[in-house]
């Protein structure tokens, strides 16, 4: 499952914003990977979120496989949107 969300945030995808949706994902057992222009990361990785500094208003791209991928994408988006 996929689901293309706008960053909402007026800081773009900061510190804390980013350490809400890896604690997220982290309790879903879902693969699940953040697309952005040409680079891909783990949402369970605040590191590899957080190198991808996203401002606001950008497009991302969110691709979640597993039992639960649909309720963590639509959790995840909530928190980006």
């Amino acid at each position: 499952m996929e689901k293309e969300i706008i960053i909402g945030s007026t800081a773009g995808l900061h510190a804390t914003l980013a350490a809400k949706v890896v604690q997220t994902a982290s309790k879903y057992a879902v693969d699940i990977k953040l697309y952005y222009k040409d680079k891909t990361v783990d949402l369970k990785s605040i590191l590899g979120l957080m190198s991808l500094a996203v401002p606001k208003g950008e497009n991302v791209k969110i691709v979640a496989a597993g039992p639960h991928a649909e309720e963590a994408i639509k959790e995840i988006a909530s928190i980006l949107g």
